[in-house]
């Protein structure tokens, strides 16, 4: 099991790089940052862009991986983000990985002046984005017509530095979201129940991801895949557990969580006066000794 955290973008850099320096010391395996325009309790306060900050996180760190959890379709186009995201991964050295999902009804679904859509629209979108994003990765030119989003001789050169392409972590706890993840995924990732994580009882809540496990295994299986191919992340904070109270706390829950075949944690890093203010020290303990003493 690996652990790894999210730094939200809402730092300036002066101080945001001693952030990522020091996640890369803590043994990190790798720091993710949202890719939103804003988001909920931040909505007015300071928020920067997610991909000129894994940019300058890949100069100030040379081990740590870096990535989104997640992109969406909300205010991305393939041909632009395929752009960024081989620049990315070069200016990294080939760390970058990227999740990506369908997002959400939250201030990305408007702020371009379109309607927020539907959970069918979102999942329209997405099967037509990431198969396309995936050609644009994989190919020095790529023309493709599509509903939504189409490439005429879009470029790509040289490509990324890892092969084929960058690791897609698909977000999806849907029927089409696990097929894009079987089909496309070098990764899965939950936050558990989609539809009213913060309400579902602690006691219930490693039974939700179970059975995600189990249908992104059926999904998996329909398209002739080893669902043990996926890496399977979990992203903490979105349910009423509390796993960085304490060392002893991260302990059961990680355990939980690794026996249903969670291969990679997340863990916000704290900031104070929000809904991650977690105490810095016992977060930093937790890096350090929580998945060693797992046994």
């Amino acid at each position: 099991m690996r652990l790894s955290t999210v730094i939200l973008p809402v730092h300036r850099w002066s101080e945001g790089q001693k952030i990522w320096r020091r996640a890369e010391e803590l043994g990190f395996h790798t720091a993710y940052t949202y890719d939103h325009l804003s988001w909920r309790s931040f909505q007015d306060e300071p928020w920067f862009g997610s991909l000129p900050t894994l940019t300058a996180a890949a100069c100030a760190t040379e081990r740590l991986r870096l990535g989104t959890l997640v992109t969406s379709p909300n205010f991305r186009h393939p041909v632009t983000l395929a752009k960024e995201l081989i620049t990315l991964d070069d200016v990294s050295g080939g760390r970058l990985t990227l999740g990506i999902g369908a997002g959400g009804t939250g201030f990305d679904a408007t702020a371009l002046g379109q309607e927020a859509w539907s959970p069918r629209e979102r999942a329209d979108r997405l099967g037509e984005f990431l198969p396309l994003l995936d050609e644009l990765l994989t190919n020095d030119a790529t023309t493709r017509e599509g509903t939504y989003y189409s490439a005429v001789e879009a470029r790509n050169i040289p490509g990324c530095v890892q092969t084929p392409r960058v690791p897609f972590y698909v977000a999806a706890a849907g029927p089409r979201g696990l097929k894009l993840a079987a089909e496309y995924g070098q990764g899965w990732v939950t936050y558990g129940d989609p539809k009213g994580p913060a309400d579902v009882p602690v006691a219930q809540a490693p039974g939700v991801v179970a059975r995600q496990i189990e249908k992104l295994t059926e999904a998996c299986g329909a398209v002739g895949r080893d669902a043990a191919e996926l890496e399977k992340v979990l992203l903490q904070g979105s349910t009423a557990e509390k796993p960085l109270e304490s060392v002893g706390a991260f302990v059961d829950w990680a355990g939980t969580y690794r026996e249903l075949g969670v291969t990679e944690l997340v863990i916000h890093w704290p900031i104070p006066d929000s809904i991650y203010a977690t105490d810095l020290a016992v977060f930093e303990e937790i890096a350090t000794e929580g998945l060693s003493q797992l046994g």
